[in-house]
């Protein structure tokens, strides 16, 4: 489980596991719950790729992030290392 510590939205955490390229197990510790478990199941199954291509960027409302944005984020340092 990979663990990704949030910065400027209202989740706290995400969690979730990478296996062979594809995303599983996405949860979003906190936050806007029905709307975050929503965006998990729509991403898992999904290559890293795809799922940071679709979310890298979205704001929420005055921010320059979102919890979507912040899993693209959470993805794209994985996929460094």
């Amino acid at each position: 489980m990979i663990e990704y510590k949030t910065e400027g939205v209202c989740s706290k955490k995400i969690e979730f596991i990478i296996e062979d390229g594809i995303l599983k197990d996405v949860e979003f510790i906190s936050g806007c719950n029905g709307n975050l478990q929503g965006i998990s199941k729509l991403v898992e199954g999904m290559k890293v790729e795809d799922v940071i291509d679709k979310l890298e960027g979205i704001k929420c409302g005055p921010r320059n992030t979102s919890c979507p944005a912040q899993l693209a984020k959470a993805l794209k340092q994985q996929l460094e290392k």
